[in-house]
This record gives structure tokens, sequence and C-alpha cells, in this order.
């Protein structure tokens, strides 16, 4: 991808998926910064708020595989734009709603319609992407949501504060339909096809129906690594700070700061491992001896009481070490993909996301309330070696690169 045509193909289609993921994941904490302003509109409870979060991640968890076959049989840019289009409608008209009830079933709308990016991005970066360089697509992917994710609090405060809570979630929501706008224009930059294979033996007539796919050994074992990884994410983000106060008797603003640096730790890890993704085969092992590390630090953290800057190297060592590993998850995906099934592969591995979010936060907070906090930074370190165990499996597979997609770079045997 050295000539300016083809960085500039390349920018396009980042600019393009990068901004519609970023889009989804900031809808996901869009409502959360107004809550103060949508219970006193509504007469409605905290919880009941809460709920809304709910039945978003539920709608957009439930979808996500439909989805995904959605777009391995009409294309994955017809169903992005399908997304765009109803997630940022429904985000929109959260803000002319008049009852708790309508953003209720608002709220499910918009999820149905996030559900679809994962699917159809990773679809559309299999095929549009130079083969030298999906890492780092993935990477610069997953960052966009994270960048989302972090953009959102702040900037639907200031939008309120501004022009009231209200037209803040139309303008989000309109945000959407600009992106649809590109897409729809210059969507021909958007390839969907799969790349050629690189002499594997593809069983087309079979794999590529239903959901045989999805029981492939390796896309099995890939899915609960996704749950692994997504367990101590979500883990960290909600139960770290108040384990380190119990525990480490570390002070509460101390506890916030060692989140930040983890999680801005763990977006400079995204990026860096994109590019290292692009320059080793060996995708398995990298993940496996990373999320040994990060094992290997939590273990120290709920071992021993330790000083706040020995806590705070540990936390960004972890943060570091778990966002590397995240282009290179997908480059072990992709690479036991099926022709023809990239959208349903990529829903499904996802769906193990929200699976090891929905786990941790009840587990951990049970913990916690019966005293062992310590526990909380040792079952992170148990889910990490878990990890370790599901690379292995694949690593150890025959069909790992059954109809994979030929990009040798990604073949997870070859390491």
């Amino acid at each position: 991808m050295g000539s300016p045509s083809k960085r500039s193909s390349y920018a396009s289609v980042m600019v393009m998926i990068g901004s519609g993921h970023g889009l989804s994941h900031f809808y996901l904490l869009a409502l959360p910064p107004l809550f103060l302003f949508l219970k006193d509109e509504f007469n409605t409870s905290f919880a009941a708020l809460g709920f809304l979060l709910t039945l978003f991640n539920l709608s957009s968890g439930a979808f996500q595989i439909p989805a995904g076959f959605l777009v391995d049989r009409i294309g994955a840019r017809k169903v992005l734009l399908g997304g765009l289009a109803i997630s940022g409608l429904g985000v929109a008209l959260v803000g002319l709603a008049t009852s708790y009830w309508m953003v209720v079933v608002l709220v499910i709308f918009a999820g149905v319609g996030c559900s679809v990016f994962h699917p159809a991005d990773y679809a559309i970066l299999s095929a549009s992407v130079d083969p030298k360089r999906p890492g780092r697509a993935f990477g610069v992917h997953t960052f966009t949501g994270l960048v989302g994710m972090m953009a959102a609090p702040g900037s639907m405060i200031l939008m309120s504060s501004l022009w009231g809570w209200r037209a803040a979630l139309v303008i989000a929501g309109a945000l959407a339909l600009v992106v649809f706008a590109a897409v729809f224009t210059w969507g021909d930059m958007l390839k969907e096809g799969q790349p050629p294979t690189d002499g594997a033996e593809d069983d087309a007539g079979e794999t590529e129906k239903g959901i045989r796919p999805l029981l492939k050994p390796a896309i099995l074992m890939l899915f609960f690594f996704y749950i692994c990884t997504a367990m101590v994410s979500s883990g960290v983000q909600t139960f770290s700070v108040t384990a380190l106060v119990a525990f480490q008797g570390t002070g509460l603003g101390a506890a916030g700061m060692v989140l930040t640096a983890y999680l801005v730790a763990s977006a400079a890890g995204v990026l860096l491992g994109g590019p290292l993704a692009d320059r080793t085969s060996r995708h398995g092992l990298f993940a496996a001896l990373a999320m040994a590390v990060g094992a290997a630090m939590m273990a120290i953290v709920g071992a021993f009481h330790l000083s706040l800057v020995m806590v705070f190297v540990l936390f960004v060592l972890t943060g570091f070490s778990q966002g590397s590993i995240r282009p290179s998850r997908d480059m072990m995906t992709r690479a036991a993909t099926p022709s023809g099934a990239t959208g349903r592969v990529f829903a499904f591995v996802s769906t193990g996301l929200s699976i090891g979010a929905a786990i941790t936060p009840v587990l951990f907070g049970l913990l916690i309330d019966l005293g062992h906090a310590r526990w909380v930074f040792v079952a992170m370190g148990a889910a990490l070696l878990l990890g370790v165990a599901t690379v292995g499996i694949v690593r150890s597979l025959p069909s790992a690169n059954a109809g994979g997609q030929g990009v040798r770079s990604t073949k997870v045997p070859a390491e």
C-alpha cells in the first residue's frame, strides 16, 4: 500500500468504518450523563434508567448474530447502512420522547442498529484492506471504539449544557446520518468479497451454510477466548477501583487515576498491537504471552500489599499487554474463518464480548460483598490464564485454518 492512491483509499475506508464503530460505542454511553435530566423529565428512578442500558446491551447482543447472517447473505455495506440509519434515528428520537416507555422502545431500536457494526465492519475490513496490513486496520477499528466511549460523557454534558438534553440527543443521532451519507456516497471503496484462498482446502459447499462455520472447534475456542478478554476488561472497569480501595487501601482518587492509566495504556497497546500483528505470523503465541504477563501482574496485585506506584505500574503493564493482543485476536479469528462466513463468525465471537462483560460485574461484586476484594484480582488473573489455554487449543487444532482466507500472516497453524 505504498502509492498515494492506495494510502488515500485505505484512509477513506478507515474513516468511514471507524466513524461508524466509534458512534456505536458513543451511543452506548450517551444516556448515562443525562440521567439526572431524564429522571426529572419522566419522574422515574435511577434503577429504571439503568435498565435502559441493560436493554440497549441485550438488544445489541441478541441481534448481532442475525446481523452477521444478513451480512453474509446480502452484503456488509447494505447492512452497515441500515445499522447507521436505525441507530442514529433511535438515539435522535429519544430526544423527542414524551414518556419513559417511549424511551424503552427507542433504546431497544437503537441497540438493534448498533448490532450490525462488528459483523459488517470486519467483513469490509477483511476484504478492503491490503493483505499486508490487516492488523493495523483491526487495531485502528478497535481504537475508534475506545475513542467513542471516551468522547461520549464529556460531549453529551457539553451539548446538554449549551442546548438542552433533548437537542444533545438529536445532534448525537444526526451524526450517524452524516456517516450514512458518506458510506452511501463513497461506499464503492468498501469491498465485501472474500480474499482468494492460498491453497487451503475450503469445503465451501458445507462450511459456508448456516451455523456450521460457528461450530468449528477453532471458532468455538476463539469464542471462549473473547469471553475471557471481556471478563478482564469489564472487571477492571467496574470493580477495580472498589477492590483497590478495599484491599490495597488505595485512596478513591488515586484508584480512579490507576483505572484511567489502565485505559490509556490499553488504548496505546491497541495502536501498537496492530503493526505488531502485521509483522508476525505467531498471533496465538503473542496473545498467550501477553495474557500470561497480565495474569502475573494481577496475581501480584491480589497477593501482596503494594505501594501506589507499584500498583500503578502493574496496572499500566496489564492494560498495555491486554490492549496489544486485540488486533492479534481479530487476526486469529480472520484466519480461522471459512470463506463467505466472515459476518457470521465475527458476529458470533463478538457476542462472547457481551457474555464476558455480563459475567464479571456480578461475580466481582459478590466477592467484594463477602470481604474478599483481593480475589477480584486473582479472578482476573485466572480469566487471563483461561485465555492462554484457549489460545493453546486453537493453535493445536489442524482445523484452525480450514477454509481460512489465505492470508499467510494470519494462519494460526504456522505458529
